[in-house]
C-alpha cells in the first residue's frame, strides 16, 4: 500500500544550497594535539563556530594518515561542538575508511597533484593573467545587506556600494568590496582563489576568510584597522590585514 500523498503533492524537494563550511586543515595526526591546538583557536571564537558542520583536509598529512582513525577523530571534534560532514584530499583508502566512518569524501578544493600536473601544461595552453582579468564578472549589490541575508557572487567579484550589517553574509568566488561598513562575515576566493581579497571602507567583519583560512576579528591583530578602509589578503595561509 502507497502512502498518501501530502497536499502538495511530494513529499520531498532536493535542491541545491551554497553554505560556508570551515575547512580544519591538518598538519599532525595525532588527536591529542588537534584537540589541544583547537581548544585555544576556538576560545577566540567559538561562537561562531559552535554547532557548524565542519570538514578534514587531509592534503598535508595524507602520507601519515593511513591509520588515523576517523571515528575517534570525529567523536573528538563533536565534544568540541564541531560535526564533521566529511574530509577532502584523501588517497582511496583513506577515502574508504572515512566513509565507513559515516562520513563524506568531498572533491573540491586542490590537490598537490593537480598543482603539480597543471605546471607540467605547455606555456601556450596557460591564460595570460590579464585575459582572466578581464573576464571576470561582477555581482553589484546596491542595496544594504541585512542581518539573515546571505549574498553569493558565483564565479565573479562582488561589489557592495552599501554596509554589510552584523549577521550578514557575503561570499564570492573571487574579490569582495565593500563601499560601507562591513560589519558581518566575508568569505572571498570561495572556490579556492588564495589570491582573492576583501576591501571594505570600513573593517568591522564578525569572521573574514580567503580561500577557507579565517579569521574572527575580535583578535589584537585586527583592531589597529578596525573600523578604518583597510584590505585583506593571504600570505602563507596567513590573513594579513593592511591599510588601503
Amino acid at each position: 500500500m502507497e502512502p498518501a500523498r501530502p497536499e502538495g503533492g511530494t513529499a520531498i524537494e532536493l535542491k541545491g544550497a551554497v553554505f560556508t563550511l570551515p575547512v580544519l586543515k591538518l598538519r599532525s595526526v595525532e588527536l591529542g594535539a588537534i584537540e589541544h591546538e583547537l581548544k585555544v583557536h576556538l576560545a577566540r571564537g567559538l561562537n561562531f563556530f559552535k554547532h557548524a558542520p565542519l570538514v578534514v583536509d587531509l592534503e598535508l598529512v595524507r602520507e601519515r594518515a593511513d591509520k588515523l582513525d576517523f571515528a575517534a577523530l570525529a567523536g573528538s571534534l563533536h565534544d568540541l561542538q564541531l560535526f564533521t560532514v566529511g574530509v577532502r584530499n584523501a588517497t582511496p583508502e583513506q577515502a574508504e575508511r572515512a566513509v565507513a566512518a559515516g562520513l563524506a569524501v568531498l572533491k573540491g578544493g586542490i590537490t598537490r597533484d593537480n598543482e603539480l600536473a597543471s605546471s607540467e601544461k605547455p606555456v601556450a595552453e596557460e591564460l595570460p593573467v590579464a585575459t582572466e582579468v578581464s573576464r571576470r564578472r561582477t555581482r553589484i549589490v546596491s542595496q544594504p545587506v541585512r542581518s539573515g541575508q546571505q549574498i553569493y557572487a558565483k564565479g565573479c567579484d562582488l561589489v557592495v556600494l552599501s554596509s554589510v550589517n552584523v549577521g550578514a553574509e557575503v561570499l564570492a568566488d573571487g574579490n569582495i568590496h565593500v563601499y560601507g561598513s562591513l560589519r558581518g562575515r566575508a568569505f572571498a576566493g570561495v572556490s579556492e582563489d588564495t589570491t582573492a581579497r576583501i576591501f571594505a571602507q570600513a573593517m568591522e567583519p564578525e569572521l573574514a576568510a580567503i580561500a577557507g583560512n579565517y579569521q574572527v576579528f575580535d583578535e589584537p591583530a585586527a583592531s589597529r584597522l578596525y573600523g578604518k578602509a583597510a584590505q585583506i589578503y593571504l600570505d602563507d595561509e596567513q590573513l594579513v590585514i593592511a591599510p588601503l
